[in-house]
């Protein structure tokens, strides 16, 4: 039982932090150019 709730909450905090990518990616925070060159101002290519 004690391995399951540990489990959950792995999981929980697992989809919280790609969630969190997710979101960042899209608002344009990701250290990565995510294709916005207005961005990154196109080094990233």
């Amino acid at each position: 039982m004690g391995t399951l709730v540990v489990g959950v909450i792995v999981f929980g905090i697992a989809a919280l932090i790609v969630r969190g990518m997710i979101r960042d990616r899209k608002n344009g925070k990701s250290i990565q150019c995510g294709g916005d060159c207005g961005h990154c101002k196109g080094h990233c290519h």
